[in-house]
């Protein structure tokens, strides 16, 4: 697990809200504290979508919302003059990736073996921060996953431009 403090905070919203470079990500969870706070579970209302388009969304074995389908209501519950108190968004990488990235860190585990990978955003008191995690199944001593996972994040923070400082 790494914390990657984010140094250019109104570039990385911009990504985050504005941009689509975040909505291949599951959104497991988010909470805005603004006026109101609004917090969301990410798992999908089966009771919401007609049968093919609950198929479509959960083709990928997933049981999340994408964020794509989201982050317009999320623009516009944070957009406006002020600041929000406190965000939180708790991305998880989609089983195709989480498969994909399984395999490139030959470590040794399966699909199986893993729960979630994760990117926990946060913007505390002036502060974000990107948190990478992973949630196991079973138990290993081998960290070489996490690393990978580490890696990539860092990576893909760095090939879209977004600074940061580790932690």
């Amino acid at each position: 697990m790494k914390a990657f403090l984010l140094k250019d905070q109104k570039h990385f919203m911009n990504q985050l809200l504005k941009s689509e470079l975040f909505d291949r990500f599951l959104l497991s969870e988010a909470a805005i504290h603004g006026a109101v706070s609004c917090h969301v579970d990410g798992r999908m209302n089966r009771d919401f979508f007609d049968a093919e388009e609950f198929e479509e969304l959960t083709a990928d074995g997933s049981e999340y919302i994408p964020f794509s389908y989201f982050r317009p209501v999320c623009y516009e519950l944070i957009r406006g003059k002020h600041t929000p108190v406190y965000l939180k968004f708790v991305f998880l990488l989609s089983p195709e990736n989480a498969r994909k990235t399984i395999a490139s860190a030959d470590c040794g585990l399966s699909d199986r073996d893993v729960g979630g990978m994760f990117l926990n955003f946060s913007f505390r008191e002036g502060t974000m921060t990107l948190t990478t995690g992973i949630s196991y199944r079973t138990f290993t001593a081998d960290h070489t996953l996490d690393a990978a996972w580490d890696a990539l994040a860092a990576r893909f923070l760095t090939k879209n431009q977004i600074s940061f400082d580790v932690q």
